[in-house]
């Protein structure tokens, strides 16, 4: 049975009861979560963790909220957020180190500051480094782990740093799911501060120029299928700007959804699920979803089958 003093006694930081998930979110969808916690250094989330496997309390791990969608009945069990205590970035040697809770743009910045070059293309993405570590996330033919030296992470209970090898780097995915990551060392090549900055900011004006950032998203829906991308395919198929409820498929991209006007996370599924069955009976490709689903049935994502054309 999970007990609230408990928690207390072995985490001196922020603890909330019932705490909406909705404003933490990019999105700015989700109910609450039954706990809240903002672990203040890694032994007291370790502590934490640990107690929270012991007493077999479903949790879940928070940066800022991107990349996910929470049901609009919330979570039931622990979130942990990370962001807040977890945001260092320093350098040393040439090595720069970031922690999980570190905003991709701050982490950008740095790089940039300091005269390192390949994260550039990170530039407005939405997210913290944590998470962008564990899906592998790029642009524009560049990935995270591109110059990664090694990831520190927290799994069954132990601390341990993985060469970059070990973590089994991919499109959008690596083997560190089910880990907490706590930072990540980079070996940056070097670069004229000036001539990053420029870059910096081509790349960012060209994403805010083709992506939806006046509304609430959660990045890309769909991964991109072999030699193809997710967004032509579903504009091809004549999605580009319907609506669902409150959600729409993004007019500028077809692979964002947005919350338009006052959506739901329903909302949002029931687009994903159009999306996805009228990609699959026009196109013949299943689309896999690159965001992740908190909250919700096993069933959310309906089994895909061919029907008669929409």
């Amino acid at each position: 049975m999970l007990s609230l003093e408990h928690i207390r006694s072995i985490c001196s930081g922020e603890i909330h009861i019932s705490e909406p998930l909705a404003p933490m979110t990019s999105f700015r969808l989700g109910g609450p979560v039954d706990i809240y916690i903002e672990p203040t250094d890694t032994a007291e989330l370790r502590a934490v963790v640990r107690y929270l496997r012991e007493t077999e309390t479903t949790y879940l791990v928070l940066g800022n909220g991107s990349n996910i969608l929470i049901s609009d009945d919330g979570f039931r069990g622990v979130a942990l957020n990370i962001e807040k205590n977890f945001s260092s970035l320093t350098i040393d040697d040439g090595i720069v180190t970031a922690g999980a809770g570190a905003r991709l743009s701050k982490f950008v910045d740095f790089c940039v500051r300091h005269g390192r070059a390949g994260t550039e293309m990170l530039a407005g993405i939405p997210g913290t480094l944590g998470g962008a570590v564990i899906m592998n996330a790029g642009a524009y033919g560049g990935e995270i782990s591109d110059h990664m030296v090694d990831v520190t992470v927290l799994r069954d209970g132990e601390v341990l740093t993985l060469s970059v090898e070990a973590c089994g780097f991919r499109y959008r995915n690596s083997d560190l799911r089910g880990d907490i990551v706590l930072s990540a060392r980079f070996d940056l090549p070097q670069g004229e501060e000036q001539d990053l900055r420029v870059r910096r900011k081509e790349l960012l004006l060209k994403r805010n120029a083709a992506q939806p950032v006046n509304y609430p998203n959660a990045g890309s829906i769909f991964k991109n299928p072999p030699g193809q991308y997710a967004g032509q395919l579903i504009e091809e198929c004549g999605l580009k700007g319907r609506t669902f409820g409150g959600a729409r498929i993004s007019d500028l991209h077809a692979n964002f959804i947005v919350n338009a006007e006052s959506g739901t996370a329903a909302d949002i599924i029931d687009a994903i699920n159009h999306v996805r069955h009228v990609v699959y009976e026009k196109k013949g490709i299943e689309l896999e979803l690159e965001i992740q689903l908190i909250g919700f049935p096993a069933n959310a994502v309906e089994p895909l089958r061919r029907a008669s054309r929409v």
